[in-house]
């Protein structure tokens, strides 16, 4: 959500004759960011208010481009020159402090990616570096990134932007052709309003967290604004109707976060309800009712509170997380929220009196032709300085190796001897900043993407001669995770391994959704081309904190395919899963803290449940690597001075790459390939 400052409130006229300020509309910002606010703070919940600020953002530009354009012409260099002096000084002076405290808070597997945030939060591209990260918004707790909410800021920069040059197009389209102005871009309105609302409605039903933070599917609220803008004084309402439609729009508002799953619907069609809410204020306008919402709005809290509703917005969501980390706590109670939020409005006054208004009025952005331009650079300086600094940082304090014979003495081996799990005199690995890159990967060189469908990439790792097995891992990242392990067997046994994976998608039959079931029957049809040695994939799911751990009937479904082509299945019993971050508690409390070791009873089942599926194809062998994670009792984060998890579920591959010689031994003798020649001699 944005709350970008208004340049002027010299907004378009209103039913009550044209008016220089509209304090009502300033209430309605202030309004739509407090709700913001409190539902972050208090009820882990959207509000809405996004789309209220992206209408009130459409509202105000327009109704300014349409008097230049009527004027005569549009001057882009003044206006994106003060479209950076609101936003960015306010914005990097928030992003230079956040990245201050996240280096003395924050875990130090997440400063790469939040300095990445810091640089695509000042050039405006956040929403789209969300996306590349595949971040959930809506994760409302101390995990979550620092510098999310500043997608909507994003997404309002690239507006102010295009929409200046959309709106010059069609100007000039209209002079050359010999139409009016004000029915031309009303038409041109219209017509990005329809198409972004229905590319919206299509995305949010096909990848609804690609939609919520896509530009297209934003630009209809502008566009609605926009029209609101152009035809709200060719729309005569009476005082009555406009008394009802100003609560009614308040009203709608306020309870928008509560009816709606804002966070899983919009945008689609159902950010109709805000947007049109905003709407409503608009055209109800200034009533001069003593019953009227615009005596609310106008009311002189709310008014001043507009003035410093951007940089509340921006400093709310910082220290609200901040604030979690520091309380090792996933939500507050009341008298925490009012503290939060205390402390965000005292930021923002701050960042008003200090930073905002001083840089309107600063003499390098009034007295030269491109001072805004310079004082905008000069801006992002800092924050580039910091974040590059921090990633260079970063990558150093992650950089580690392991010599082939510390491999022996520590991890997994660990458990075979007495050896204590974790040994004070030698530093974990790998280091906490290195965790984010601790899944294995394929080069581009390794993989080629499948004619059979668009999403199957299927990556092979080669010996150096002619292959001794073909071995095919498929499944979604808990399977692919034992690619770490079976690298080094490559070169040891020459073997091939082949990669048929996807995120979140196993292999099975059913339970998933289409795109999955129609990738998992690209998978078997490659296999049953391929015809190799073995599939390994995945035995149990939700091996986690209150789920029973289980064989879905459709893993079982795609073995039994497998065996009447004569293919034999090895199946891993999953490993543990857990509501929060083994390795991040570590850092936070130490090695030994036994608030970081889960409890074996509560993420494993007693029994294995793949024992007591009838009928079980007697092509299928299983390999249980559970006591490679956990003792009797517990499931502990750290095991022979190597950390287990780079997440709340996935192994690290430094941990998997200590269990290579047990995962190669057990493979050996459940298939029977003990009479394979060590080195890559072959059968």
């Amino acid at each position: 959500m944005s709350v970008a400052p208004p340049s002027r409130a010299s907004d378009a006229p209103t039913q009550s004759g044209p008016r220089k300020f509209r304090p009502e509309l300033q209430g309605l910002r202030a309004l739509a960011a407090l709700l913001v606010v409190v539902y972050h703070v208090w009820l882990n919940r959207v509000s809405g208010g996004v789309d209220v600020f992206f209408v009130i953002s459409g509202f105000l530009i327009t109704g300014q481009l349409y008097r230049a354009s009527s004027r005569g012409r549009i001057e882009f260099r003044r206006m994106w020159g003060r479209m950076l002096t609101r936003l960015l000084p306010a914005a990097v002076t928030v992003l230079v402090v956040t990245m201050a405290v996240a280096v003395w808070l924050l875990p130090e597997h997440r400063w790469s990616l939040t300095a990445w945030e810091a640089i695509a939060s000042a050039l405006f591209y956040e929403n789209w570096q969300l996306v590349a990260t595949s971040a959930d918004y809506f994760a409302q707790h101390s995990s979550a990134s620092l510098m999310q909410h500043f997608w909507s800021l994003s997404i309002q920069g690239q507006f102010y932007l295009v929409w200046p040059l959309l709106v010059a197009f069609i100007v000039w389209l209209a002079r050359r052709a010999g139409w009016t102005l004000h029915r031309s871009l009303v038409v041109g309105m219209g017509v990005a309003f329809v198409a972004s609302l229905a590319f919206s409605v299509y995305l949010t039903i096909e990848n609804q967290p690609l939609a919520y933070f896509h530009s297209a599917t934003r630009v209809w609220e502008f566009a609605l604004g926009g029209l609101t803008a152009l035809l709200i004084d060719s729309v005569v309402v009476p005082r009555v109707l406009r008394i009802v439609l100003g609560w009614l729009g308040v009203i709608a508002l306020v309870t928008c976060g509560m009816v709606l799953q804002v966070g899983t619907e919009f945008p689609g069609y159902v950010a109709l309800w805000p947007t049109v809410a905003a709407v409503l204020v608009l055209v109800a306008g200034a009533t001069e009712s003593k019953v009227g919402a615009d005596r609310f709005l106008s009311a002189k809290p709310l008014v001043s509170l507009g003035n410093y509703s951007y940089a509340l917005y921006l400093w709310h969501w910082p220290f609200l997380l901040f604030f979690l980390i520091t309380a090792d706590k996933e939500s507050l109670n009341l008298g925490e929220g009012a503290l939060v939020i205390a402390g965000s409005l005292v930021l923002a006054a701050l960042t008003y009196r200090f930073v905002e208004q001083p840089a309107r009025n600063a003499r390098m952005n009034t007295s030269t032709r491109w001072g805004a331009y310079r004082l905008a650079l000069l801006a992002l300086v800092p924050v580039l300085l910091a974040a590059g600094t921090w990633q260079v940082v970063t990558a150093q304090r992650a950089s580690f190796t392991m010599a082939e014979g510390d491999k022996a003495m520590l991890g997994a081996p660990v458990l075979d001897t007495r050896a204590p799990l974790v040994d004070a005199a030698r530093p974990l690995v790998p280091p906490f900043a290195a965790l984010p890159d601790q899944f294995d990967s394929f080069t581009e060189e390794e993989c080629v993407y499948s004619p059979k469908n668009d999403d199957l990439r299927i990556c092979t790792v080669d010996p150096e001669g002619e292959p001794t097995r073909r071995i095919v891992v498929t499944g979604d990242s808990h399977s692919q995770q034992y690619i770490a392990s079976l690298r080094p067997v490559v070169e040891r046994r020459g073997w091939q391994i082949i990669s048929m994976g996807k995120g979140g998608c196993p292999f099975t039959t059913n339970g998933v959704d289409e795109e999955c079931r129609a990738w998992n029957t690209a998978v078997r049809e490659e296999i049953l081309e391929m015809r190799p040695d073995v599939v390994v994939t995945m035995a149990t799911r939700d091996v986690r904190v209150g789920l029973k751990e289980w064989t879905p009937p459709g893993y079982v479904e795609q073995w039994r395919a497998l065996e009447e082509a004569g293919i034999p299945v090895v199946a891993i019993r999953d490993s543990p899963r857990y509501d929060y971050e083994p390795s991040e508690c570590v850092q936070k409390h130490g090695a030994h803290a036994p608030e970081c070791s889960g409890k074996r009873a509560e993420l494993l089942s007693e029994r294995p449940p793949y024992l007591d599926v009838p009928d079980m194809p007697e092509t299928v062998s299983f390999l249980d690597f559970s006591d490679y994670y956990c003792n009797a009792e517990t499931c502990p984060p750290v095991i022979g001075n190597v950390l287990v998890y780079m997440d709340n579920n996935h192994v690290t591959a430094t941990y998997l790459e200590t269990m290579s010689p047990i995962v190669e031994e057990r493979l050996v003798d459940v298939l029977g390939w003990k009479d394979d020649v060590l080195g890559g001699t072959g059968e």
